[in-house]
């Protein structure tokens, strides 16, 4: 009985370094290779030439100033998410609330605005309702790390059902607010005073949302990368016995890690109903709570790589958006395109940690002897 044992044809092995330049001419390999598959889908499906496609999709990002604009609008806050999420991620805390911490920020500054939009001026309001939206945010996020701190809950699923929760207290107060009543919606809030509104800075509506993005995700790169709070939360990230053995209190870094996340997420929905959107819905935060831990894991969780997967995220989804208007095609065609793309992207991490190795033939093996 022949017991030889078989080499595998394919084996693989994890990578033990890699280069910066060969990583990007990875990723850059795979772009280019999705940018082809999209092609080849585009013709056989539609028939369409897929290069007048890839103008679309680049029209609808930067074919006017005005589009451009809502393009840095929507990255902003999508990198603001993205961001917050970050430091909870790194520690290995699975964070799945981002929706509904920011929702909670939404709804601390809605209900400033709306009860007290009629006895305050702008000058006391935009203050008041930037320290309830990040306090009530921290709030959000504090609770399932309390829990997780002291009796080791399970803090996917608690953070997941914080978003219910949040969607539905939501939802409650928008059927207490809603203008005109029986419509099921609050509209503009305070739009003929605009108590609690943002300024706008020369002549910009979104500027100042862009430049407050701008600044958080340098600040956050800076305290990852250089404060004491950053690295003893690797190190928890890292091992948390690891930690507890040279003396790092880690029930204290979950809840403060947590607290800064949930402020920041707080911070977004401010944004949001104060600076860009002026109003209060479930759908919001739009997603961005999931597509926030997606951003953030391209760019292994460094705010400053979060700027190229933000941008990638936000050119696909206002390019898909395009495609369908232009073309005249089910939107979800575009989203098809930007799956393709995203898959190829995700896919290219596997092979910058990961080497294919394929057996080699008898012939080969003996010419190497």
């Amino acid at each position: 009985m022949d017991k030889t044992v078989k080499e595998p044809f394919i084996h693989i092995t994890k990578r033990k370094e890699i280069s910066k330049k060969r990583e990007w001419a990875i990723r850059l390999a795979s772009i280019l290779l999705a940018l082809i598959v999209c092609a080849i889908v585009t013709t056989v499906t539609t028939h369409l030439n897929p290069f007048s496609v890839y103008a679309s999709m680049w029209n609808g990002s930067f074919g006017s100033e005005r589009k451009v604009w809502v393009l840095a609008k929507e990255l902003s806050i999508l990198l603001m998410v993205s961001v917050a999420l970050a430091p909870s991620f790194k520690m290995k805390f699975w964070n799945l609330g981002g929706e509904g911490q920011v929702l909670a920020g939404v709804l601390a500054t809605s209900a400033c605005m709306v009860y007290l939009g009629g006895s305050m001026t702008n000058a006391g309001m935009i203050p008041l309702t930037l320290v309830c939206a990040v306090a009530f945010g921290a709030l959000w996020a504090f609770i399932p790390a309390f829990f997780k701190a002291k009796w080791n809950t399970n803090e996917t699923l608690f953070t997941l059902m914080m978003n219910y929760v949040g969607i539905q207290l939501v939802a409650y107060f928008i059927i207490k607010w809603e203008s005109p009543k029986g419509s099921g919606k609050v509209g503009i809030i305070n739009q003929n005073t605009q108590v609690g509104w943002l300024p706008t800075l020369a002549g910009k509506p979104y500027l100042l949302v862009v430049l407050v993005a701008i600044l958080v995700t340098v600040l956050m790169y800076i305290y990852l990368k250089y404060s004491k709070h950053g690295f003893e939360l690797s190190v928890v990230g890292d091992s948390q016995n690891t930690a507890k053995y040279v003396g790092i209190k880690v029930d204290r870094v979950i809840m403060r890690t947590l607290l800064l996340t949930g402020a920041i997420c707080g911070l977004t929905g401010w944004l949001m109903v104060a600076g860009t959107d002026h109003t209060i819905t479930t759908t919001l935060a739009g997603g961005r709570g999931f597509l926030g831990v997606l951003v953030a894991w391209l760019a292994h969780f460094n705010p400053i790589g979060m700027l190229l997967s933000g941008f990638l995220i936000v050119f696909m989804s206002r390019g898909a958006a395009e495609i369908s208007t232009a073309f005249g095609l089910n939107k979800s065609f575009g989203d098809i395109l930007t799956g393709i793309i995203l898959f190829f992207v995700i896919g290219s991490e596997f092979f910058i940690n990961y080497q294919v190795h394929f057996r080699k033939s008898h012939r080969k093996e003996a010419a190497d002897v």
